[in-house]
């Protein structure tokens, strides 16, 4: 049975069309409500016992959900058309829009992973006497509480909650798993008359708890403090926060849910190898520190990590993926709404790329302002800063004009920044980062904005990351055969400086992604220039400091196939024949070794030199004064042997 789309035009607010929408989505659509959920309320709680129904309106979401569930049935679903497409300024049609986000919302949702995660509510408080004893003071009937005073505060014992001085040196951990130390540490003697006295300070005291509500005022005890689940920090001169702090913390008890944000694939990694070390771009742009190294690959600790996706998109081998939700689902999301705007009949579209909060200013801007254009197409994801530059280029590829990335308060910009850069360099003047804050001057710059034609032969973006940006880039620069990228550009090729390279090949048997091989016939170095991650890695093993790495797109077929970079005449072997080494490098060891070192004073043993290993091994062991050597071997025995020894007897 097929879906029904009801639509409401909200008291004659918006532009709805109807037939448009149907012949576009191919849902049978209602026709136009007025008051849906007002005085048309019975037609929505029909169409919602029915079932299969689709209501236009997020809007008033928990009220037809409500509705459901006095009707005894599943809630409908819902897509969010007013303030996203129908309250606007513009005079054209929506209808191509509105598709588009229909489209978009009906693709199915992946799943996610998560782990549980127990608090059973201890706390700790920190702070200046005043604050934290008030706060524990109405939080005592909830949580389990311990108030850290500076050294020298008197304590007051409380029968609700125990008070302890000291200064806190060190916190790792996250909620329900929380680790302290603290020196001087002190605690209050239970017993005797008037002020109790103190324990002898003591440093190094360790201890755990569950949550950590800091309002000291002082430099955060983690990095991304905002991110840490279960650590609250605020300004202690606020009473408001304090207060909303004080209520947050009174609701971290439980079991919750804390979400995988990332799959790491440690053999794709290209951190290190051989104790040399290559690509840091996860641990550069963590903002938590929930990324460390762990060898020749990294590490994420997934119950430090915030989600931010910011790992993801500079991660240059794939090793990390974002995975709520996947790379792949974020393509789908873009290529449908680029190719659903485009089916019913819109053109030169910009995708605007948000989070909650651009999700409330666009809300703002529709109901008290002029909205979005009917061109701007919103795209919410949950993480800015996951989305990088091949997610930018699949975007323009897939037949958007423009890429307008709106950013929120806690959009991380060091991993963002170099993206767009990235994504300009391939694309110029097509991304940008709107960094606005007030909804009417959004709408402002996007009205303002020229439309431009799209790409004229739109790509199906699949495959990985890498994948994608360079199909994308070939679709965007068709007359191109090389881009230029800046420094840090996770694609490019390797030079090689001939007059310094041995071909030692250390660096062949080093690089984690097979982009440099050699020839087992020939002295040959070779390179695919599809496959490197410009690690770094090559640059850094390299005894003779003979590669370079050059950031760059090759766009033709050629960036697939191996080249050869360097090659020199193999040496023949003196003895046999076959060919092995580097003639000019058995030459120089011969110029500086033959007749000069003791090892090889004599011909014979300078001649060793010239030979490949099996010859030498033979060379070597019929020589003469050979170390290897051991005595004669004995002859062997007779039955003449054994006759004589019985005669002699």
């Amino acid at each position: 049975m097929s879906k029904t789309l009801l639509v409401c035009d909200c008291l004659g607010s918006q532009m709805v069309d109807s037939t448009g929408l149907s012949n576009a989505t191919g849902l049978s659509c209602s026709r136009v409500f007025t008051g849906l959920c007002t005085t048309q309320i019975e037609s929505a709680a029909k169409a919602i016992a029915d079932g299969d129904v689709i209501i236009a309106c997020q809007q008033e979401a928990p009220h037809f959900a409500e509705l459901a569930e006095e009707l005894e049935v599943d809630a409908p679903q819902f897509i969010d058309i007013r303030d996203r497409a129908g309250w606007t300024a513009d005079t054209v049609s929506t209808t191509p829009k509105i598709a588009a986000l229909i489209a978009d919302a009906m693709l199915p949702e992946p799943s996610y992973r998560s782990v549980d995660i127990v608090s059973e509510g201890t706390c700790l408080i920190i702070g200046d006497a005043d604050i934290a004893l008030s706060a524990a003071d109405r939080l005592a009937d909830t949580l389990s509480l311990t108030v850290l005073l500076a050294p020298g505060s008197e304590i007051v014992p409380s029968s609700a909650y125990d008070t302890i001085a000291g200064t806190l040196k060190y916190a790792s951990g996250t909620i329900g798993q929380f680790e302290i130390q603290i020196d001087g540490f002190q605690q209050s003697l239970v017993g005797g008359r008037g002020t109790p006295g103190l324990s002898d300070p003591k440093d190094g005291a360790l201890s755990e708890c569950d949550i950590i509500l800091d309002l000291s005022g002082a430099t955060p005890l983690f990095p991304a403090h905002d991110k840490r689940d279960g650590y609250l920090r605020v300004d202690p001169k606020s009473q408001p926060a304090v207060a909303q702090a004080i209520y947050d913390a009174s609701q971290l008890v439980g079991a919750f849910e804390k979400p995988l944000y990332v799959r790491v694939e440690p053999t794709l990694c290209a951190h290190s190898r051989a104790e040399k070390p290559a690509c840091s771009n996860c641990l550069n742009v963590c903002p938590t520190g929930a990324i460390i190294s762990a060898g020749e690959h990294v590490s994420i600790d997934p119950m430090i990590c915030a989600g931010c996706g910011a790992c993801a998109a500079v991660c240059p081998s794939g090793a990390i993926t974002y995975d709520m939700p996947t790379p792949d689902h974020i393509f789908r999301r873009i290529n449908t709404l680029a190719t659903s705007y485009r089916a019913a009949g819109g053109e030169g579209s910009t995708l605007l790329v948000h989070d909650d909060h651009g999700a409330e200013m666009i809300s703002l801007a529709a109901r008290h302002g002029q909205g979005l254009p009917a061109h701007v197409i919103p795209m919410e994801v949950s993480a800015l800063s996951g989305f990088g530059h091949a997610e930018m280029l699949a975007a323009l590829a897939s037949g958007f004009s423009y890429v307008d990335i709106l950013l929120g308060p806690k959009t991380e910009r060091d991993a963002l920044d170099p993206q767009l850069d990235l994504a300009l360099a391939i694309a110029p003047g097509k991304v940008a980062l709107l960094d606005i804050t007030d909804p009417d001057a959004l709408s402002d710059h996007l009205f303002a904005a020229t439309q431009t034609p799209a790409i004229g032969a739109p790509i199906l973006p699949l495959g990985t990351r890498r994948q994608v940006a360079r199909l994308s880039a070939k679709a965007l620069n068709p007359t191109s055969d090389m881009i230029k990228l800046p420094a840090g550009a996770p694609y490019g090729a390797v030079v090689v400086d001939t007059d310094a390279c041995t071909l030692c090949l250390a660096c062949v048997s080093l690089c984690p992604s097979g982009a440099l091989g050699d020839n087992p016939d020939l002295p040959q170095l070779r390179f695919q220039e599809d496959a490197c991650l410009q690690c770094g890695l090559c640059t850094n093993v390299c005894p003779e400091k003979a590669i370079t790495l050059a950031p760059q797109f090759d766009l033709t077929d050629a960036a697939y196939t191996q080249k050869v970079i360097n090659e020199e005449e193999p040496f023949a072997c003196v003895e046999c024949g076959n060919l092995f080494g580097v003639k000019s490098t058995v030459e120089k060891i011969m110029e500086k070794l033959a007749g000069n070192h003791s090892m090889f004073a004599s011909p014979a043993a300078s001649r060793m030199i010239q030979m490949c290993d099996g010859c030498r091994i033979n060379a070597q062991y019929h020589s003469e004064n050979n170390p290897f050597a051991g005595k004669e071997r004995p002859r062997p025995r007779t039955s003449d042997d054994y006759f004589s020894k019985r005669k002699d007897h």
